[in-house]
């Protein structure tokens, strides 16, 4: 897995995406663009990206992510940040929608930020992907139809609009899924537990095999947390059932199995990556784990 694509690599990538003559900070502050996916690329490598995308995506095909897939045969709205690595594997020829594709400096220009900060694109953990029903189709189309005619427009305000238009779309997104994607705590253990969950996420994805995972055991995540272990171990178990170290093992041997899957890393890099000092500590672990050695499932997947 290479290191996060940038909005230049994207453009070079998608030459026929190249905007003419808009430099890379055409907002002023941040980058911003809209594109009708019908000459979308059928495969994207899977990476992470280090600019935000939202795509109404109209026709078949796979998202892969970490170590999952979803499958799209419905319209749907997909939400991707520069956390998550993915991509998309086209199913049927005819493709349609729209995306558009934004840094952080262009989103977070704005007074109304702190009120998408449990958003779908800034909220790790939240499903990245909405299948809008008819009539949320309809006004979400409007919406990408109004953006791209605002793109070429000459106003010069247009990209307050463009700004407020995606607003709308992440606010249907939030105000749609409410129930099954934002929480609130409701007690002091169940603050410490999405604290924590929200710490392990963060230690991922593993980019280039010189990096060394920082936070490998619960004593690390308390010490970063500032709480005693005991607190974070009973929090933990108390709201999700499981252990602190049973938590991190399941998230590593999941990050293990997306570089043996998507990554030409020799084993021993893996498992360096992932915080075994030697190759054998990692096999024993990964088998311990899954029934397999790591060789196992990379020749079989």
């Amino acid at each position: 897995m290479k290191q996060a694509e940038t909005v230049s690599e994207f453009y070079k990538r998608l030459p026929n995406h190249a905007p003419v003559n808009v430099p890379l900070n055409n907002a002023g502050i941040g980058h911003i663009n809209v594109f009708s996916r019908e000459s979308c690329a059928e495969v994207s490598p899977y990476s992470r990206r280090d600019f935000y995308k939202i795509s109404l995506i109209i026709g078949k095909g796979k998202i892969y992510y970490a170590d999952k897939w979803i499958q799209i045969d419905k319209p749907a709205l997909l939400f991707s940040n520069p956390v998550v690595p993915y991509s998309w594997e086209a199913e049927s020829e005819d493709q349609s929608g729209w995306y558009c594709l934004f840094t952080e400096d262009f989103i977070q220009h704005s007074e109304r930020m702190n009120s998408l900060l449990d958003s779908p694109l800034f909220k790790i953990g939240c499903n990245p992907i909405f299948f809008p029903d008819d009539t949320q189709l309809k006004e979400l189309s409007a919406i990408y139809m109004k953006m791209q005619s605002e793109m070429l427009s000459t106003y010069p305000h247009k990209y307050d609009i463009l700004r407020s238009y995606l607003h709308l779309i992440i606010h249907e997104a939030m105000k749609n899924n409410a129930a099954t994607n934002f929480h609130t705590y409701t007690n002091a253990s169940s603050r410490v537990s999405a604290l924590f969950l929200e710490l392990l996420e963060r230690q991922f994805p593993i980019d280039s095999p010189s990096l060394k995972l920082k936070l490998k055991n619960p004593a690390d995540y308390a010490n970063s947390l500032s709480i005693h272990i005991n607190h974070l171990n009973r929090s933990v178990k108390e709201i999700t059932g499981k252990t602190t170290s049973t938590h991190i093992a399941d998230r590593i041997i999941k990050e293990a199995k997306t570089l043996l899957q998507h990554t030409d890393w020799n084993i021993a890099d893996i498992g360096y990556s992932l915080g075994f000092e030697y190759p054998s500590y990692f096999t024993l672990f990964f088998k311990k784990h899954t029934g397999l050695a790591p060789t196992q499932l990379r020749i079989t997947v």
